[in-house]
């Protein structure tokens, strides 16, 4: 019978959503499943309210920073789901995966949404990645 997997919740210091009952992510074996990442800095702040460009951004920083912890980059994530408030935002996603993403380029699923976890988001993304020496 093979070994069991090894299962670790990914943390941070600080982890701005622990007040919220959320882990950030977990690896488990060479995979890495996050929570769905939002326009909420470290301090579990509201980043860019109103303003789609600045929350992507820090989406994106969350995203680097939570799988730099977990022994991992954007370059490996494999899989994204992107929650998003107003569709008219997608030629931006477009963008984005360009901008933070190379090829190929993750598995992916955009939805509309009427609402986020707080009324200010606009967007959040989960992502699955691989470690870092485990991509082919």
């Amino acid at each position: 019978m093979a070994g069991k997997l090894r299962v670790e919740r990914i943390t941070t210091d600080p982890d701005w959503y622990e007040p919220f009952k959320i882990a950030l992510g977990y690896r488990v074996g060479d995979m890495i499943v996050l929570s769905g990442q939002a326009a909420i800095d470290r301090e579990g702040n509201v980043v860019g309210a109103g303003d789609f460009d600045a929350q992507a951004a820090q989406v994106f920083e969350n995203l680097e920073f939570v799988l730099s912890h977990a022994g991992s980059s954007l370059e490996n994530v494999i899989n994204v789901n992107i929650y998003m408030t107003d569709m008219t935002h997608f030629p931006k996603i477009l963008e984005l995966r360009e901008k933070y993403f190379t090829a190929p380029y993750p598995a992916d699923t955009i939805v509309e949404v009427t609402a986020l976890a707080l009324p200010e988001l606009m967007i959040e993304i989960q992502a699955m990645a691989v470690v870092d020496d485990a991509r082919d």
